[in-house]
């Protein structure tokens, strides 16, 4: 039998990182991920806010680096869980436990250690910045080509 499942959104919180009575970190988070398939009656995309949870190590990264808002690509499996209110009724939960959590995107400006990415430059050439069209002429002179 297979039980696997991958995802991919932006956390709807910051994750929450709490411990077990012996210690083992454990992070809950949800991800609203965007469906692939059919808008709503104002044409907007549908959405749905995935549970996840992170246990020790995953949960301790998931809880250090990521925060709501951030893209993340989860990859688990999905669990149901049975559980009784406070009222006493039964309830049921479907949850992602998360054995990878990846960055789906890079830091956004104004994030600790962000850097505009630079133009690449070898031996000395830099390459131009596009103009504002998606096309730009090209010289014929080969000579300040780096091969």
């Amino acid at each position: 039998m297979l039980n696997h499942i991958v995802i991919m959104g932006r956390l709807t919180r910051d994750p929450e990182l709490r411990r077990t009575g012996s210690g083992v970190a454990v992070t809950s988070f949800a991800l609203a991920v965007d469906r692939d398939f059919g808008k709503n009656e104002n044409g907007e995309k549908e959405t749905d806010f995935i549970d996840c949870v992170a246990w020790r190590q995953t949960g301790e990264f998931v809880s250090k680096y990521f925060a709501k808002g951030r893209m993340a690509v989860v990859s688990g499996r999905l669990q149901i869980r049975n559980w009784t209110d406070k009222d006493g009724n039964k309830r049921r939960t479907a949850e992602v436990i998360a054995d990878n959590v990846y960055f789906g995107d890079s830091k956004r400006e104004g994030e600790a250690g962000y850097a505009a990415p630079a133009a690449p430059s070898f031996g000395g050439y830099s390459a131009p910045s596009a103009p504002a069209s998606d096309f730009a002429m090209l010289a014929d002179d080969d000579a300040q080509l780096p091969f």
